[in-house]
């Protein structure tokens, strides 16, 4: 064997093992893959092709000279996914705690650019200790240059990214400006700035865990999409979801083959209860509707009066966006605003049609919801909606009340086509408190108040609170039965296959943010 090529074969092997095997088995040992090893499950079996692989970084200070490491803290290239293209870049902890570096920064913005000049996904494994510290500022302006890069690319690609490690200060801006955050439970963790300085700015003690894991921004800040119990499972999810996305913005939405048969579901006939002010979980509805197991939750644990997530329908991939009144009966407020808002624009930019399920007795009332901004927030999925040209289609299962009812994907802000069950009920309120404001003075000079009251809120409701007032305006264009459904939206999404619908020309909108 020639000198040349041993020398090769010798590098190959050198970059395989990034912090060598000391370091890769203490990886192991926290219960975490190793950044080749991620590369290896996400992506079709042997279709991984590496870029950048002898990459080392130039710092020479603080004896960095005598510190160099081939990959320099990063694994990146491209693959397929279900013999789809993707590219894909794997931090490496093994390697300088897989900090970045100008080099390391490098690599990613190269494959970035690689991803949106062939209009295929971004996928980010990120796994590191953060900025490299021996490199300053040319390690911020690595940082700098991944997050232009992010921008430029939204709504480009669909940009995913999974948080396998800790991943805090400036590291977290990449991911945040990505379409879709995973995150591992127990080992993966993202926080601006990490508990040491909390407690020496606030005084408060929390551990990072608590301050920036995954069942918090899961719950409670809505930073996670999804939360998965280990890496194999994040891994598999990220499979799972690029299979309802198209590569690029000029694709349609992906489109699987599907054997038609009886498209009638009985059991959606006594899904509503009779008595309206008794919930119902509108994911038995989804789970009615679409393909059978084909419903992607996401943001689960998030905003939980809101649900949304990808489905197909026929084999066609679409977005459901779904009031819950199974949780505060399905208002809207502050978070299930911005949770719907941000899932609305990412269907609309991937050509991903729209399917609302509408049950909505309002916005949330109350000083902590007009405090935390209810209208500028309310407005972003209102702003979403108005903006959105794909096909949307929605269904109204019961309330549909004042200003909410405009929002949820109404006639008057662009729905293609909207469908309403015998029992929706379409009003500025509903019948009760509508009574004894139209009929206060009725009410007061009644004989027996109580009584009269009870038939003026049935007056109020034969008149308002069903389908068919809105019908005859054509703010509804039929009312179904609720066994119907899905037969009436798969005529529905064929018949709007080919729609083109063009906004105003500008240079971009001013969402409410």
């Amino acid at each position: 064997m020639s000198k040349a090529r041993q020398t090769l074969l010798d590098k190959r092997a050198a970059a395989q093992l990034g912090g060598g095997q000391a370091r890769i088995e203490a990886q192991h040992s926290k219960g975490k893959l190793t950044a080749r090893e991620r590369i290896q499950i996400v992506l079709d079996e042997g279709s991984f092709q590496e870029i950048g692989a002898f990459v080392t970084h130039r710092s020479k200070d603080f004896g960095m000279e005598k510190l160099s490491i081939l990959g320099d803290g990063v694994v990146t290239g491209y693959g397929r996914i279900e013999g789809r293209l993707v590219y894909i870049f794997s931090q490496d902890f093994t390697v300088f705690g897989g900090s970045l570096s100008e080099t390391h920064a490098e690599k990613i913005c190269k494959i970035m650019e690689m991803a949106m000049d062939n209009g295929a996904p971004l996928i980010g494994l990120n796994d590191s200790g953060g900025a490299r510290i021996q490199e300053g500022v040319v390690s911020l302006g690595g940082y700098a240059d991944i997050f232009y890069r992010n921008v430029q690319a939204s709504g480009v690609i669909p940009q995913i990214s999974a948080i396998m490690g800790p991943c805090a200060g400036g590291a977290v801006y990449s991911p945040a400006l990505t379409d879709f955050i995973c995150m591992v439970e127990g080992s993966s963790y993202m926080f601006v700035t990490g508990p040491n300085v909390v407690k020496t700015v606030t005084n408060e003690e929390v551990s990072s865990e608590d301050l920036g894991g995954a069942s918090v921004h899961g719950s409670k800040s809505g930073v996670a999409h999804f939360t998965m119990a280990n890496e194999i499972q994040c891994l598999h999810g990220i499979r799972q979801m690029i299979s309802y996305m198209p590569s690029n913005c000029e694709e349609k939405a992906p489109f699987m083959d599907y054997e038609a048969g009886n498209e009638t579901r009985e059991a959606l006939a006594n899904v509503v209860p009779e008595n309206p002010n008794h919930p119902y979980d509108i994911k038995e509805v989804i789970e009615q509707v679409v393909d059978s197991g084909s419903f992607l939750e996401v943001h689960k644990n998030f905003a939980e009066n809101i649900v949304v997530g990808f489905a197909r329908l026929a084999g066609r991939s679409i977005g459901v966006v779904a009031n819950q009144p199974a949780h505060l009966a399905g208002v809207l407020d502050v978070h299930s605003s911005q949770k719907g808002g941000r899932f609305v624009r990412f269907c609309d930019a991937f050509n991903i049609p729209l399917l609302v399920f509408e049950d909505v007795p309002g916005f949330l009332p109350g000083t902590d919801q007009e405090w935390n901004g209810i209208i500028t927030n309310g407005a972003k999925l209102l702003y979403a909606f108005s903006e959105a040209t794909v096909p949307r289609i929605t269904v109204i299962t019961r309330k549909a009340y004042g200003g909410a009812y405009d929002v949820m994907n109404s006639k008057h802000i662009g729905a293609d086509m909207n469908f309403a069950w015998p029992t929706a009920e379409i009003a500025v309120m509903g019948a009760k408190g509508a009574a004894e404001i139209i009929f206060k003075r009725d009410i007061q000079s009644a004989a027996d108040p109580a009584q009269a009251w009870k038939e003026k809120e049935q007056e109020y409701s034969d008149l308002f609170t069903n389908p068919y007032r809105a019908a005859e305006r054509g703010f509804v264009d039929e009312v179904i039965l609720p066994e119907e459904t899905r037969e009436r939206l798969i005529a529905a999404y064929a018949m709007l296959e080919n729609k083109v619908k063009n906004n105003p020309k500008r240079k971009h909108g001013n969402i409410p943010l």
